[in-house]
């Protein structure tokens, strides 16, 4: 499990990346956005990394890997609009958004590792369009909760479904890796 801590950490450390220079690029302009709107944001991904799996002619010059880092990043953005909440105005700096940044990951990073201690890796034995497929399931799942008003009788709630698709996408993208093919 140490391999999968190590690579957990580089694919984290491209996304952590980007969302840096985007916050340098755009200030936090994305804490106006409402947890609807982010999940529409991570479905769109979801659906364009599905139909890059399904089609055979692919018009626009981006590939899925750009798409889940795009997906872990967003739920980021929503795992911190969880906790902060919805702003009329961009109001974190980018040394606060990316401390917030790093906190949620090294959450969902131990949520992974607590869960692959328990699954014993299965998921290095399962394929980027079923990661696809439980991201998008996930993204189902949160507008049903987001359409109950965020009540659930007996299901974990948005938080921890947030951190499944960030925790599905990084091990899609390590599947990705050439290094680890």
């Amino acid at each position: 499990m140490a391999e999968t801590s190590e690579q957990y950490n580089d694919v984290i450390e491209t996304c952590r990346s980007l969302f840096i220079n985007k916050m340098k690029d755009y200030g936090s302009a994305w804490r106006i956005l409402r947890l609807p709107s982010l999940t529409d944001q991570i479905f769109i991904k979801a659906q364009r990394i599905r139909g890059l799996q399904q089609n055979k002619e692919q018009r626009v010059d981006e590939g899925q890997e750009s798409e889940f880092i795009g997906i872990i990043n967003y739920c980021v953005m929503a795992l911190v609009q969880l906790e902060k909440g919805v702003v009329e105005q961009p109001d974190l700096s980018l040394e606060d958004a990316t401390q917030l940044y790093d906190e949620k990951i090294a959450e969902t990073k131990q949520l992974m590792l607590d869960k692959n201690h328990d699954y014993g890796e299965a998921w290095r034995d399962m394929r980027v369009s079923s990661l696809t497929d439980l991201i998008l399931q996930k993204i189902l799942r949160v507008k049903q909760i987001e359409d109950n008003k965020g009540k659930t009788l007996v299901s974990e709630g948005i938080g921890a479904n947030y951190q499944d698709m960030i925790n599905y996408a990084v091990f899609a993208l390590i599947h990705l890796t050439p290094s680890n093919k």
